[in-house]
């Protein structure tokens, strides 16, 4: 029995050793973990703080750069500013042109001299570019055209006055400056102008070898290109041909049996809008342009197409605000001037709601809630609609809304006005029952706010349905007829309805 009793002691002994030894390894378990936890924390922290900087590395205009640039300018020290703009890339160049202005911009121009980036001016806002042409000296302004690719020229050369186009398409060989004059006649947002007159095509007989070696060997070829184009003997595209695949196969091999018959051709008086659709639809890199008789005539490529997209986008939420593209850049009456003509509408909308307002000018006078509570309504029901209507006017411009889906479109927005009408009904109501301290006006005005906002979404989705429908761009009236459209809508249900219901 003893020596069962040292077994149980010794067994008993162990497992406390081994409970012992369990729990020391826990604890340094979790002394390790908080140790990792407390690090990680530090490490977070630390990319937090240098996060910022870490994302203004990506670009070369630093706001560390900006404000020495700034202070260099104001000191008027030249050798100081050229040694700090002299390394920018031309975007980054072109943004800092485009923050100053007057002879501030002048001598950021002309303190780089003949080294003038030509692709500066290609970077350039449209309004910006006019007077920084106006600070280079011929030569320069010359050479620096001549260096940009041919679709990037005409866009320069074509917002130049007489005397300057001339200059500049002298400094042209004869063949260029036809090409180029060519482009020129073609309107300003088609693909005529938007493409690119530089390409690569190569006949349907050719071999990789012989592709290839003609790619290595030709001297007029693009800076930069994506796909080569296979063409007849009339020089119809019958296929493209992506670099990588051509140089993936072998030397021997037909570029008949390895290009792709799939073509998007465009032809050159398509809208530069539709090309931008074109693109995104289909992820194009890029794309053949074609004459009317099917020859090829160019090329657009997908970084032209990304400025396009951009410009379209810029011009939709600029009319939607009654302003135009350039107006960041643009002098102060011109500003002033194409701002003018959109309040006037505005001023005739906000008259007619006035009129309405002086229908019920007894009813006002005899209960002061209503002047006080039926800015609420007209209010809402304007905020409601722009919504409906914002989202009508990039599908539209999207192509994502057509008939096909606009009665769906309309019918959900019906809906979405009407949930949102009762919601805020019982909200804008509880609020002015306390308020006022009659349940009377809380009905009429939960009853008017669910009237308003109904109207406004049904508005704003048919309004600039309408106006694609009459080929009228919607975002140019929509909000004029909107806002008309909820102001006179919020006033006459709720004014009325107090009318009708406490006088």
């Amino acid at each position: 029995m003893a020596s069962d009793g040292t077994r149980e002691r010794d067994r008993s002994r162990r497992g406390s050793a081994a409970a012992h030894k369990t729990l020391t390894r826990l604890r340094r378990e979790r002394r390790r973990r908080k140790k990792l936890e407390r690090q990680v924390r530090e490490l977070r922290r630390e990319v937090a703080h240098r996060e910022p900087k870490a994302r203004a590395r990506l670009y070369g205009l630093t706001p560390e750069l900006e404000e020495a640039v700034a202070r260099a300018i104001a000191e008027r020290r030249g050798r100081r500013l050229y040694r700090l703009v002299r390394p920018l890339h031309p975007a980054d160049f072109a943004d800092l042109i485009e923050r100053h202005s007057g002879e501030d911009r002048r001598l950021l121009v002309t303190i780089v001299g003949r080294y003038f980036d030509p692709d500066i001016l290609s970077e350039l806002d449209e309004t910006v570019r006019e007077s920084v042409i106006g600070h280079l000296d011929d030569e320069v302004l010359a050479n620096s055209v001549v260096a940009l690719a041919s679709d990037d020229a005409v866009d320069v050369i074509g917002e130049l006055d007489r005397e300057d186009r001339q200059l500049v398409l002298g400094a042209f060989p004869e063949n260029e400056r036809l090409l180029l004059e060519q482009g020129l006649a073609y309107d300003d947002d088609s693909a005529g102008r938007l493409m690119q007159r530089e390409h690569v095509s190569v006949p349907l007989e050719w071999t990789v070898g012989q592709t290839i070696d003609f790619l290595r060997t030709g001297g007029d070829l693009p800076e930069d290109f994506y796909d080569l184009f296979v063409v007849d003997d009339d020089g119809r595209p019958l296929g493209r041909l992506a670099l990588s695949h051509l140089l993936r196969s072998k030397r021997p091999v037909l570029v008949a049996d390895i290009m792709d018959p799939t073509l998007h051709m465009i032809p050159v008086d398509t809208d530069q809008e539709e090309i931008a659709l074109l693109f995104r639809q289909y992820g194009l890199v890029s794309a053949p342009v074609i004459h009317p008789d099917g020859s090829l005539a160019g090329m657009i490529t997908v970084d032209d197409v990304v400025e396009v997209i951009d410009e379209e986008a810029e011009e939709d939420l600029m009319r939607l605000g009654g302003v135009v593209e350039d107006d960041l850049h643009g002098g102060l009456l011109d500003t002033s001037r194409s701002r003018f003509s959109w309040l006037a509408i505005n001023l005739c909308t906000a008259i007619l709601a006035s009129i309405v307002i002086g229908l019920f000018e007894s009813s006002i006078e005899k209960m002061v809630a209503l002047a006080v509570l039926m800015p609420i309504v007209a209010s809402m029901g304007g905020n409601a609609g722009t919504q409906s209507l914002t989202v009508a006017v990039r599908a539209l411009a999207m192509r994502e809304l057509t008939p096909t889906n606009a009665t769906k479109f309309i019918v959900k927005e019906t809906a979405v006005g009407s949930l949102n009408g009762l919601a805020f009904a019982v909200i804008a109501g509880t609020v002015s029952w306390f308020w006022f301290g009659d349940e009377r006006i809380a009905l009429i005005l939960g009853a008017a706010m669910i009237v308003n906002l109904l109207v406004a979404g049904v508005m704003g989705a048919l309004i600039p349905i309408g106006l694609d429908r009459f080929r009228l761009d919607p975002a140019i009236a929509s909000t004029v007829f909107l806002t008309t459209v909820t102001d006179v809508v919020g006033f006459v249900s709720f004014l009325g309805l107090a009318a009708l219901f406490l006088l």
